[in-house]
């Protein structure tokens, strides 16, 4: 493929591993990037001795990360350096309860005990039954790159795409056949924060996801997560792939359904003969390739998901009773998630995420100190109720009030610095659609949990990686969506 010149916009780890994969294809390959590094979402600030990871906190399924390296010969520990995490979680309740998800399993059916003498048998049966989903995802969906409900359906047959994906269930739904203990479904339903959707909207396929967490386990990147970008862009170095940043592409040239090239934003020209983008897929419409008003309409069922407001606090004592990953669930889930994604207004009673990574890498913060990046999902951009930046720091006020109140005694009092996030700025900073942090919205009455497509329906040779195509979001999923694509590409070549 030495002669066929691809360029790639974009360089979160979808367009990262999109360049990888093409690279060791033998496909020359150019990485542009408006931001000033590499990682996207997946990002990095030091302030004041503290190190806060921007982005995605959680690194699960890193077989396919190892996939990109071995592919080429190459072994993933020399680049980044991983740890296990272990509790995978806490969990916090109002009334004082605090329950641990955890690999070990004498010591995960300790902690369901907690919560009565059914919890832990009826754990092992939804796992079971979460094992099914996966097993068959990862057969046919993950490994082929199905991109639509009629590409499931021609591979897996009618009767087992019904049977194995439980399509008539949302994933609440699919939690309450095995789940009587309501903290637990509350657990188990917030599995979906992967996703950035509502367990009461999206299909039972999501309850895959607490199996993938107990199959391959929570990990974190030696030094903050970022490390996962950089060894990426070592690698994608190596391959020959040339990388610029700080270099904005404002449209898509064309001509004949065939894209031709890019125009950067200071009037250079680029010449291509195949274009990934890893620019979410309606933004990159809008915005590249200023599509009809036709085209965009059939991406309307391809919603934005949720966003976050987004807290990094350094403070100045630690709190013991955290683990790494943790979460203060509402006391009113479903009035919280109703609040998101239907009325597109500010939860009263949110659930929160909150990361301290220090309890996995005391580097991170001086001596003593302690990070907690706090993210509650609120709702993305929405131009007909549009949110001020009071709204905003309500909420955040509102967040921290629950913290305190739920044992992070005086938070307000240790903060020494803080970095702060809302929709408009992650929309301005990654140009996404709406402010939403993980790409297109899973729900089964719009899309049946399905993302928009990695072949574009209007250019022959424009593709698209990332959290708003096939497989979906998360990091795993949006690297997955580059190796993905280099499918298609070769596919398709050999098709001409």
């Amino acid at each position: 493929m030495q002669n066929q010149h691809v360029i790639v916009i974009g360089a979160g780890l979808g367009g990262l591993s999109a360049a990888i994969s093409l690279a060791a294809e033998g496909f020359s390959v150019e990485l542009i990037e408006k931001n000033d590094k590499v990682g996207g979402k997946l990002n990095i600030v030091t302030q004041d001795g503290f190190t806060f990871d921007l982005g995605p906190s959680i690194l699960t399924m890193p077989h396919i990360f190892e996939a990109l390296f071995t592919r080429v010969g190459k072994n993933m520990a020399d680049y980044v350096d991983i740890q296990t995490v272990t509790p995978h979680w806490r969990n916090f309740f109002e009334d004082g309860t605090h329950v641990d998800l955890t690999p070990d399993p004498e010591a995960q059916r300790r902690e369901l005990d907690k919560l009565g003498p059914h919890a832990a048998d009826e754990f092992e049966r939804f796992l079971a039954y979460a094992k099914q989903i996966s097993d068959a995802v990862e057969h046919g969906y993950f490994a082929k790159g199905l991109d639509s409900f009629w590409e499931l359906i021609r591979f897996y047959g009618i009767k087992q795409s019904l049977l194995k994906f439980d399509v008539f269930r949302s994933m609440d739904q699919g939690v309450r056949r095995f789940i009587s203990n309501p903290k637990l479904v509350d657990i188990l339903n917030y599995f979906i924060k992967y996703v950035g959707a509502s367990p009461y909207d999206a299909p039972a396929l999501m309850n895959l996801l607490p199996h993938i967490q107990y199959q391959y386990g929570l990990w974190y990147v030696k030094g903050g997560m970022y490390g996962i970008a950089q060894a990426l862009e070592k690698l994608a170095l190596e391959l020959g792939v040339t990388i610029r940043l700080n270099s904005e592409i404002v449209e898509i040239s064309r001509e004949n359904r065939k894209a031709t090239g890019v125009r950067l934003a200071d009037g250079t020209q680029l010449a291509a003969d195949i274009i990934v983008s890893n620019m979410e897929v309606i933004p990159a419409m809008q915005q590249l390739l200023n599509s009809p008003a036709s085209e965009l309409k059939k991406m309307q069922r391809f919603e934005p998901s949720c966003s976050g407001l987004v807290l990094h606090l350094g403070v100045n004592r630690r709190y013991p009773q955290l683990a790494h990953h943790n979460f203060f669930y509402s006391a009113h889930p479903q009035h919280h998630f109703n609040a998101v994604f239907h009325d597109h207004t500010l939860s009263e009673d949110p659930t929160i995420y909150l990361v301290a990574p220090v309890n996995s890498d005391p580097s991170q913060a001086p001596e003593g100190c302690d990070i907690i990046k706090v993210l509650p999902h609120i709702p993305h951009l929405d131009p007909d109720k549009p949110l001020s930046a009071e709204d905003y720091l309500t909420l955040r006020e509102r967040v921290l009030d629950k913290l305190e109140r739920m044992g992070l005694t005086d938070l307000r009092k240790h903060i020494v610095t803080e970095d702060y996030w809302t929709p408009l700025d992650i929309q301005r900073r990654y140009y996404s659609n709406l402010g939403s942090i993980y790409g297109v919205v899973a729900d089964r009455k719009k899309n049946l949990g399905f993302k928009a497509p990695q072949r574009s329906s209007e250019l022959s040779n424009l593709y698209f990686v990332g959290g708003s195509v096939n497989p979906g979001g998360g990091m795993p999923m949006v690297t997955l969506s580059g190796q993905l694509v280099r499918d298609k590409i070769l596919a398709d070549l050999a098709e001409q």
